[in-house]
């Protein structure tokens, strides 16, 4: 369970926060959205003066984080949960089909695979080999949601960035170096 508290952070232009502490949280963390929208988590102990103390500090950042966000063009819809709703069945034969075309190159055996409406990334492997990805994959260009799919697909073998993994995603992406630096900034 989580308490919260709105507050109006910057003046010109104005921007909201919401100051959220949730039991499991261990740090502060501070989330900017596509659409402006600020949300700061702390541990549960924390004061909401603290936090406000640690948005004080983080003022400049922000400030530049949220001047980056508006010059982002938006590649992909900010929908809310109904998007995802509307979208995620399309979103899994999207990923599937490429998912499978990819994996007859590298041969890698994966088990679960996850279309989840994810804010911060495009797609992650767990340890376990489970693979999940945004269902925004399916408004990015073809090349794009390709590399992703890729990038996962390959951990399934190299859990890490090392050079041997990023050998693995260049046998089916030879582009895949301007592709990640295009989808760096874009927010899923």
């Amino acid at each position: 369970m989580a308490s919260a508290l709105k507050i109006v952070l910057l003046e010109s232009p104005a921007v909201s926060c919401t100051l959220k502490k949730v039991r499991r949280s261990r740090s502060f963390r501070i989330n900017v959205h596509q659409d402006g929208r600020v949300v700061v988590t702390a541990p549960y102990w924390e004061s909401f003066r603290a936090m406000e103390r640690f948005l004080g500090e983080q003022r400049e950042w922000l400030t530049q984080q949220i001047n980056r966000i508006q010059h982002i063009p938006q590649l992909v819809p900010s929908g809310g949960v109904e998007h995802y709703r509307t979208h995620r069945e399309q979103a899994r034969v999207f990923i599937h089909e490429i998912l499978e075309r990819l994996n007859r190159e590298y041969g890698f055996t994966y088990k679960r695979v996850s279309i989840r409406n994810q804010q911060t990334r495009w797609g992650s492997c767990s340890s376990k080999g489970n693979l999940n990805f945004s269902y925004k994959l399916l408004f990015l260009p073809q090349t794009h949601a390709e590399y992703v799919v890729a990038h996962e697909l390959c951990h399934l073998k190299e859990l890490n960035h090392s050079p041997a993994f990023w050998r693995l995603v260049e046998q089916a992406i030879p582009d895949y170096r301007d592709i990640r630096h295009k989808l760096k900034h874009q927010i899923a």
